[in-house]
């Protein structure tokens, strides 16, 4: 069973910078599997001195009324619309209930402060099944930089993963930035083809470190072309761009176009709502390219367009909010503040 919310980032993910902080006990599997963008694997010969070999954290059997818990640092903080605790290849060894808590927290605190925090629950304890994804559902709409999993008693969970919205902090938004980052709260809308891999990990943190860290689509058979939307940060004005092919040797794209529309004059869903940002332009494999914008427009998504088909490592699209977009960002940003966190930043309440 899936639901909605799996479709929006995984504000966890080591992809995208997320970090296991803590855990009362790792006996058995490590913590920081919990985060790991791969799926889990399984390989029922694989014994260590400590027992079975799991993809996942693990804890020992508990011998009191006690519970264990991990700590995660999300890789972007934001509002979190839904939770998957994932117990894959975990049958006889799952936890019967989960609990997750959230916490939104200044700066960068050490362990002994973020178990200090002031700790929300936004999933009641909740029966679990095993080997299966979990899925529960969050009401709470504020703004979380850490969330901590809770297992009665003890257990094993491959996945961890937190669905939700990335709600950057503007403070760090001003002068020219990456609009299409992920990690600032760019997202894929749509794509033509995501065949062997989503062209969501081309707007994730980094560089590529092979060929299934990017976006490949299908080999195209038949006319058109391959492409994919997103929706930017925050509205602002493109400057320059990259396009990287980068280990895609035998399967970049001959040809690449982008174009721009504005969501707050247009529909996007009206191809005349679209204005060409960098004409049909051949690329090269296993290359990084940059390409100077020369006045463009203030817009809110991008288009890539590759021809006929192909894959690239990343995509990044530098520019500056416009001061209407950041006045928003700065307003959606302090709304989403639990109070505790907002009276620690007073002096950045938006006037």
């Amino acid at each position: 069973m899936t639901s909605d919310f799996t479709a929006l980032p995984d504000l966890a993910s080591r992809a995208l910078g997320g970090s296991v902080s803590a855990a009362n006990d790792e006996l058995f599997a490590q913590r920081e599997n919990l985060i790991k963008a791969e799926a889990p694997f399984f390989d029922p010969a694989d014994f260590g001195h400590k027992g079975k070999v799991y993809d996942g954290w693990e804890t020992r059997r508990r011998r009191d009324d006690g519970h264990d818990y991990a700590i995660v640092r999300l890789g972007s903080a934001g509002v979190i619309h839904g939770v998957v605790v994932d117990t894959a290849h975990f049958k006889g060894n799952y936890p019967p209930f989960v609990s997750i808590e959230a916490a939104s927290i200044e700066g960068y605190p050490s362990i002994e402060d973020v178990m200090k925090a002031d700790w929300q629950t936004i999933v009641e304890k909740s029966p679990a099944e095993g080997h299966k994804e979990n899925t529960y559902a969050v009401a709470d709409r504020h703004r979380w930089t850490h969330v901590r999993l809770s297992i009665y008693p003890d257990g094993g969970v491959a996945r961890l993963r937190v669905h939700g919205e990335v709600v950057p902090d503007p403070r760090f938004l001003d002068g020219t930035v990456d609009l299409l980052a992920a990690e600032n709260g760019g997202r894929l809308v749509g794509c033509s083809d995501a065949f062997y891999a989503s062209p969501a990990n081309i707007i994730l943190p980094g560089r590529a470190r092979n060929m299934g860290e990017g976006w490949e689509n299908s080999r195209r058979r038949g006319g058109g072309n391959d492409f994919a939307v997103f929706s930017l940060a925050a509205a602002g004005r493109p400057r320059h761009v990259e396009i990287d092919t980068s280990y895609y040797v035998g399967n970049a794209p001959g040809w690449v176009r982008l174009s721009t529309a504005d969501a707050r004059t247009a529909d996007i869903a009206d191809e005349g709502a679209w204005t060409e940002l960098l004409p049909r332009t051949a690329v090269q494999p296993d290359t990084r390219h940059r390409f100077v914008l020369d006045a463009a427009a203030a817009a809110t998504h991008l288009r890539l367009d590759v021809y006929p088909d192909g894959g690239l490592s990343r995509l990044r699209l530098f520019g500056d909010l416009d001061e209407t977009a950041l006045a928003e960002t700065r307003r959606t940003w302090w709304d989403a503040l639990p109070q505790t966190h907002q009276a620690l930043v007073a002096d950045q309440a938006p006037r």
